[in-house]
């Protein structure tokens, strides 16, 4: 067949069930993933919003004056990661919006997948610098290191660790 999928051909998920089991053409597949994304996403994003919001105002709290400059850097670097955060979890949704109805679905699933794992990285960086502030500022003492090493750590198990072993424990052997 040709690579193209010239006329008179059908492409290869249309001769049977593909290795997964599913008998679906790939719009059907791009569809499935983007519903499944679109959920993902949503889960993410209303966190991270909590979490930016809290981090907007802690900088007009009484509190906030007293802290010194390793602090209030730690305090910036949080914030501008919350917003890069929100960027890249909204950015699925924004690109979809642009590009919705111009036949590119696969290719926005492909997008915002990416702009997502982004947006996951960068919550792991939201989140280690937001743990780091609080704890200096909470325990003053050498074991706050530590402890966001740990924290982070079983943040990396749980949301690269864990589906990494999946992928290379299941995966079918081609």
């Amino acid at each position: 067949m040709p690579a193209n999928g010239a006329a008179g051909t059908e492409p290869p998920e249309a001769e049977g069930p593909r290795r997964d089991g599913r008998h679906e053409s790939p719009a059907q597949r791009a569809d499935r993933r983007w519903t499944e994304l679109l959920q993902e996403v949503r889960v993410t994003q209303t966190g991270v919003q909590i979490l930016f919001g809290f981090l907007l105002t802690v900088a007009f709290t009484p509190r906030f004056a007293t802290l010194g400059d390793t602090d209030r850097a730690i305090y910036v670097v949080t914030v501008v990661l919350g917003a890069a955060t929100t960027g890249a979890l909204v950015g699925p949704v924004a690109f979809h919006r642009i590009v919705s109805g111009h036949r590119l679905k696969a290719q926005t699933v492909t997008w915002a997948a990416r702009l997502t794992m982004a947006g996951v990285v960068l919550l792991l960086a939201t989140v280690t610098s937001a743990l780091l502030l609080i704890l200096r500022i909470a325990l003053h003492n050498a074991a706050v290191p530590w402890v966001v090493g740990g924290v982070v750590a079983w943040l990396m198990l749980c949301w690269f660790g864990l589906p990494g072993w999946a992928l290379h424990r299941y995966e079918r052997r081609k």
